[in-house]
Parts: structure tokens; C-alpha cells; sequence
């Protein structure tokens, strides 16, 4: 919200388009939509079924994940949208919405919900500024299972500026998501390509060398606690970069490999000086042999039949270091190399472009709605 020259509190938001002027109307969800529940399908779940059951993970995977059933019992019309009304503590899926694109296709499940705009109000507008609300994450206490009820998810507050300033927000916003999808779908594209080509590269010879033979295995104590916000060498942990510190363990490249935990098996490369936490073990060559051609050979290696434990699983290099790998002469090595080094940095560029982008989409939420 800004300020007059009285310092009166106005409704209007920081990011504007240059056209619109005065303020936005306060109000609450309930004077803009009608809300309707959805209904339990589980007796019609059926893979060939003819709709796609918007529930909880439709909607937190944006429609990636999709379940089918055979009867549209909570009918979904184009230009409504829908938000879940429960989750667990902490969990990524309170109040998220989705958006209906078309009709008679989509059902809607139970403790799910799905709105109608009223009175020409643009439904895409109010989906935007409702989703994710922070009004509705105070509901969540982080220890138990948040169930909002239809008069809390009514009374969220929201504010309404003109059809045409709607419209243009909506828009906008509706391109920059469409352009994240694109982008999203280039990045897919290219990871498919990285993998296939690697796969058809390392492991179009016979396994010739195991890889204990070629890779030294190093292990860490460090743990994420110990780890600096800011400082000289970077800190690798199972989801990426997550610190620093002032003295590396590493002076030079090395392949990092998930050992424990959901992400087991999972393989990066890590450039020049810099520490692992202990959930990482990082491999270093042996003699006479491509760094790089052994990275893109164990990003697509089977760890499965090497991963023990049940509750959190483990891979162990004393064992998976007893596979063979395909490894052929050192230049070949380093072409092979080349080419998916040369696509690996394409794929990361294109990362920095969907991150951006997301960046951007963000800013202009916090800053185009009051």
C-alpha cells in the first residue's frame, strides 16, 4: 500500500500500470466468488476413466500427476479455479490453486474446493491473489494436519480494483507462466537428451574397469551446523549448495554422490576447492582417466541393487565399487566428455533462465497486490 501526501494509508498496491489510478476496494473472498466442495471419487478411480480428478497432488504438481476416474461427480467448468483445503504441517500444498482451463474434462475431489467469480470479477485475477495466501498459512501450525473450514477459506481478505485492471494483471501473469511452462518443458527436453546420449555413450562397450578401480572414494564429518552463511569455498550438501567455509576439504574437481537418505545415488560435480557435508561422499580419479567421463557414466549407473536399509536408504562405495563400468581409450573418454559437458552447461543456462523467471513472477505477486 502507498501514501498520500496526508500519509493516509491507501489501498493500492507498490507496482502499477501507469494507467490506473485510485484505490483498490477492500473486501473479503466471499463478496467476489461462489465456493462449492468437492466429493470423494474413490469408487470410480479407474485409469481409463474419462476425467482427471482434481485433488491435492493434481493441484500441488500443477497437473503433472494425475489420477482418472469414470464419473464426474463435482463437474469443473473453464474459468473456475480450485485451492486445497488441507494438508500436513509444513506442507507445500495448503492453499495452493489451480486454474480450469477446460470443461467437461476435470472432477473435483474432496477437501478440495473450487470457486466462481461473481459480478464479471476476473477469476484468474482472484486466483493469483489468493493462492498461497499468507492469510491462509497462519492456519498452519506446523505440528498438526491443517484443515481449513469454508468459513475461514470465505473470509480472506482481498481487494478489488477495476474489471480492466484485473484483466491486465491477470495477463500478464498468465504469459509469465505460460513462459515458465516453455521453459520448464526446454529444461525436461534437455535433461532427456543428456541422459539418453549418456547412456548410449558410456555404455555402448563391454564393462572393462570397476569403478573402484578408477575413483578413489573420500568421506566427511562436516556437518550443515558447522557451515558459514558467507565465506571463501563453497559447501555442497544433498539438495546443492547449502553454505561456506573459510578452509576447503578439496583442491580440485570431484564427482559428489548422495549416500544416504531420499536422494541416495544421486550424482554432481564439483569444481576446484570445496567441502562436502556427511551425507555426500566425493570420488577423485585414479590414475590415468577422464574425471568428467566417469561423472556422466555414474549419473545414469543403476545404484539400486546397491542401497540397504528401509527406513533410510544407503549406498556403500565398498560395494557399488565392485561394478564395472564401460571405459574406453582416454580420448575418446574426453570427447564423449566434451559433447555432454558442452550440453550439461546448455541445460544449466536454461536453469538460470527458469530461475530468473520465477524470480520475476514472484516479485511482481508481492508487489502488484496489495
Amino acid at each position: 500500500m502507498a501514501n498520500n501526501n496526508e500519509n493516509k494509508i491507501l489501498n493500492v498496491p507498490h507496482l502499477r500500470f501507469p494507467e490506473f489510478t485510485g484505490e483498490w476496494k477492500k473486501c473479503v473472498l466471499q463478496d467476489v466468488v461462489a465456493f462449492s466442495n468437492g466429493k470423494a471419487h474413490e469408487n470410480c478411480v479407474n485409469e481409463n476413466g474419462d476425467y482427471v480428478l482434481v485433488n491435492s497432488k493434481f493441484v500441488s504438481t500443477n497437473g503433472q500427476v494425475q489420477k482418472r476416474v469414470t464419473s464426474q461427480l463435482s463437474p469443473l467448468c473453464k474459468s473456475q479455479f480450485v485451492m486445497v483445503m488441507s494438508d500436513l504441517p509444513n506442507g507445500k500444498a495448503l492453499a495452493k490453486c489451480y486454474y480450469i482451463e477446460d470443461d467437461h474434462k476435470f472432477t473435483l475431489n474432496q477437501r478440495i474446493c473450487s470457486f466462481t467469480a461473481k459480478d464479471r470479477n476476473i477469476s484468474r485475477f482472484l486466483m493469483y491473489q489468493i493462492n498461497r495466501n499468507k492469510y491462509y498459512m497462519r492456519f498452519d501450525d506446523g505440528i498438526n494436519q491443517t484443515n481449513l473450514k469454508k468459513s475461514e477459506v470465505l473470509s480472506c481478505p482481498v481487494f478489488i480494483p477495476s474489471i480492466h485492471e484485473q484483466e491486465k494483471i491477470a495477463t500478464m501473469l498468465h504469459l509469465l507462466d505460460e513462459r515458465i511452462a516453455t521453459q520448464t518443458k526446454i529444461i525436461d527436453k534437455l535433461q532427456s537428451l543428456i541422459k539418453g546420449l549418456a547412456v548410449a555413450l558410456t555404455t555402448k562397450g563391454k564393462p572393462n574397469i570397476a569403478i573402484s578401480q578408477c575413483l578413489e572414494c573420500h568421506s566427511s564429518t562436516l556437518q550443515e551446523s558447522e557451515v558459514l552463511p558467507n565465506g571463501l569455498y563453497k559447501v555442497f550438501g544433498a539438495n546443492g549448495l547449502v553454505g561456506y567455509t573459510d578452509v576447503p576439504q578439496m583442491s580440485s574437481d570431484a564427482i559428489l554422490v548422495i549416500k544416504d537418505g531420499s536422494g541416495v545415488g544421486t550424482v554432481s560435480y564439483a569444481q576446484g576447492k570445496f567441502s562436502v557435508i556427511g551425507t555426500l561422499n566425493y570420488l577423485t580419479a585414479i590414475g590415468n582417466i577422464d574425471l568428467r567421463y566417469l561423472y556422466f557414466a555414474l549419473s545414469v549407473f543403476n545404484f539400486q541393487p546397491y542401497k540397504t536399509g528401509m527406513a533410510i536408504p544407503h549406498i556403500y562405495f565398498k560395494d557399488y565399487g565392485k561394478a564395472k563400468i564401460y571405459c574406453p581409450p582416454l580420448a575418446e573418454q574426453k570427447h564423449v566428455a566434451n559433447v555432454l559437458g558442452k550440453l550439461e552447461s546448455k541445460l544449466f543456462v536454461e536453469q538460470g533462465l527458469l530461475a530468473s523467471f520465477n524470480q520475476q513472477k514472484q516479485y511482481l505477486l508481492g508487489q502488484m497486490f496489495i
